[in-house]
């Protein structure tokens, strides 16, 4: 699989790979679980709402701040509504896991000439949780959390300063992300090769776009 998976590709036009993590090489199952079931069941718990009036809020609450850093900051919200994350991702933390196909992606990509770099809006403690469980950390040259550069994946100074730190050229580098903002942002800033991502969740359905080649195995780069 190491060669059959990367045929699909120019790689001379490539010297560097960008993957997000949530969503693209872990599955989100995990996140969405955390974020969307058990976050909600503990803030009703501890403020006595029915679920549904506990689910809205949080959706409500979680909205106001999509797409900027603070969305995936576990501090912002553990100050926003009292609850810790980090020990809620903990109960769930036999949930992550890497998507089929990606540790294969990555041996195979070790192979190439190109720079591969993990960026993710993920908060540093949520990170570093996520890489103990997988270990998939020697597998890059860098790994960039968004926090770290102060700018959510979104934002296109996030890719200004990312290109600063890592040299990438942006018409020579490849970004697979399942967020389409994220991609958006990276298109106006000039990345060249773009991927999303067909289906996140492994247990969610599947996403289709006209605006990106949307991957539902990493053998479609082959």
């Amino acid at each position: 699989m190491s060669e059959t998976v990367l045929r699909g590709l120019d790689w001379c036009a490539i010297d560097h790979v960008v993957l997000d993590m949530d969503g693209t090489l872990l599955d989100l199952h995990f996140d969405n679980q955390v974020w969307n079931e058990l976050l909600p069941r503990r803030y009703g718990d501890v403020h006595g709402l029915e679920p549904a009036a506990a689910r809205a809020h949080i959706e409500r609450t979680l909205a106001s701040r999509r797409g900027t850093l603070r969305w995936y900051c576990l501090d912002h919200w553990q100050r926003e509504l009292g609850l810790d994350v980090g020990t809620l991702e903990a109960e769930l933390e036999h949930l992550i896991g890497v998507r089929h196909g990606a540790r294969e992606f990555l041996a195979a990509l070790a192979a190439r000439a190109v720079r591969c770099i993990l960026a993710t809006n993920a908060h540093p403690r949520s990170l570093a949780r996520k890489l103990a469980r997988t270990g998939i950390t020697q597998a890059f040259d860098d790994i960039v959390s968004a926090h770290e550069l102060g700018a959510a994946k979104e934002d296109v100074s996030f890719w200004q300063a990312l290109a600063a730190r890592s040299g990438l050229v942006p018409g020579r580098t490849l970004l697979i992300d399942d967020n389409h903002n994220v991609l958006r942002a990276a298109a106006r800033f000039g990345i060249g090769h773009l991927f999303g991502v067909a289906r996140p969740d492994s247990c969610g359905p599947s996403i289709t776009s006209a605006e990106f080649r949307c991957l539902a195995s990493f053998d479609e780069l082959g």
